[in-house]
Order: C-alpha cells, then structure tokens, then sequence
C-alpha cells in the first residue's frame, strides 16, 4: 500500500523546491550534531512550529532507521496502530516502511495492531517526514498512532519498541511527535508547559504522564512522549535536552490563544 499524503499544501508546501526552501529558514547552524535515541518534535504548520522542528533536526545525527509516534487525531484505526508494511508517497520522494522492524514491534506488544487506516488522515506524523528528508536522504520509517492515554497502555508500547530495538542492533531514532499547551493565553500555556518539560529533562515518564493529567496540560503526543521516553530509559538515556520552546503567538502576534511547541533531545 502506499500512503498519499494527507496535509500536504497546508501544513506544509506540496512543491518540493518549496518545502526545501522553507525547511532552510528554519534550519540552524551547529558545532557538533549529537546521537539521539529520542527527540520530541511539534506537528503544526510549518509557518507556527517549523522553527522548533527545525532547531531539532538541526541538532542530531539521524540514523537510516526511524520510528515516529503521534497522537491519532482523527478517531479512525486501531488504539495503537502500526502500519507495517509499503511506503508513503511524499512530496520529497516515497519513504519505505521497515517492515522487519515493524513486525517485530508488533510481535513484542500486547496493544500494537498492523492497520493503515489509523494513518489514512492523520498529520502529526507525516509533517516530521520533510524535515528528516531535509537532512537524510535514505531511511525507513515504522509509523505508529495512539488514539488512547492511559499509562500501562504507554508501558507496553515503550518496552516494545525498546526491546526491538536491542534486538535489532542497528541505530533507531524514536520520534514523539506532540504540540503542547493548546489554547490558553502565552502565560498559562508557558507555565504549564514547563511543568511537562521539566518531566521529561528529568527523564520521568510517569512524572510526565501525571504532571500533565493533574494540571489538565492539553499536551496532544502525551502518550507518544511517555512511550519514547520509557524506551529511552530502558536503553540506556542519560540526559534530555530542551532545543527551543515558542508558541504560535511568537508568530501571530496573538497572545490570548496560543499552542506551545517544545523540542527536546534525549540521549
């Protein structure tokens, strides 16, 4: 099956010189790009969060092998859905599924079901394929939605992909993809992201989890962050890193309703 692309022209251009161009502006000089296990990159239009994604891909060697988890915001698909095999059809050119990996996520989860359809319509993973095609031509992709938080669920999905990939023995990159605070004013979204942030620089994932449920923090990737970085632990991560935070306000000019945006590095 391949994957056509369902946001193309409005979160981001369809023309492949223009996404190029875009991509540009907002990549970042560096010293010394690090080695990743995990990052946290947001998934709105290019025009709001290219920045943040930018200033994170900007800053890590990215390996030929990737697993993306997004929220599922369309209610279409399984709870946990893999697509495990074909390609999706970009504007950059297509990107392969790695099928071998995928199957054996599948195989080490109790919750992970193989479906494309959680994938159909959804945005929050397909917006992070221009950028890692900016900076690397060749890889393959196992894409992953969770339409669900609960913290067991986010266990299972964690030690799976974890599991897999000391099984595996080759470099993964596991990208959560999430936006943060959505639609309060610059200082409450500000405040309360730094709450989630401070979890995650800590390498907490149930602190995350439970910072983000007790002060109703509308974190969209909360499970995809928590899965990432219960693998990250369990592979070893020493550290996170926090690349840059803004809000769509730093952007519009309108502070009253703003969704925050956060790029982290673990490694």
């Amino acid at each position: 099956m391949t994957r056509k692309p369902a946001v193309g022209g409005r979160f981001y251009p369809l023309s492949p010189d223009a996404i190029k161009r875009q991509i540009k502006e907002f990549a970042v000089e560096v010293k010394e790009k690090v080695d990743a296990i995990g990052i946290v990159s947001p998934h709105a239009g290019y025009i709001y969060s290219g920045a943040v994604a930018g200033a994170v891909y900007s800053n890590i060697n990215i390996p030929e092998n990737i697993i993306i988890l997004g929220p599922n915001h369309t209610g279409m698909g399984e709870m946990v859905s893999l697509m495990a095999s074909g390609e999706w059809d970009m504007p950059n050119g297509n990107v392969k599924i790695n099928s071998a990996l995928a199957n054996e996520i599948i195989s080490n989860s109790q919750y992970i079901k193989d479906d494309s359809l959680g994938h159909l319509h959804e945005h929050s993973l397909e917006v992070q394929i221009p950028f890692i095609q900016y900076f690397r031509k060749d890889f393959e992709i196992v894409p992953i939605t969770i339409m669900t938080t609960d913290y067991e669920l986010c266990e299972d999905i964690g030690g799976a992909i974890s599991e897999t990939i000391n099984e595996y023995g080759k470099p993964v990159l596991i990208i959560a993809s999430s936006d943060m605070t959505h639609y309060e004013s610059q200082n409450s979204a500000s405040l309360k992201d730094r709450k989630a942030i401070d979890q995650i620089l800590k390498l907490d994932p149930k602190g995350l989890f439970d910072t983000v449920m007790k002060n109703d923090i509308t974190m969209c990737g909360i499970a995809p962050t928590t899965a990432m970085l219960i693998a990250c632990r369990n592979l070893g991560a020493k550290e996170a890193r926090l690349i840059k935070y803004m809000t769509s306000g730093d952007v519009s000019g309108d502070y009253e309703q703003v969704v925050g945006y956060a790029g982290l590095i673990v490694k």
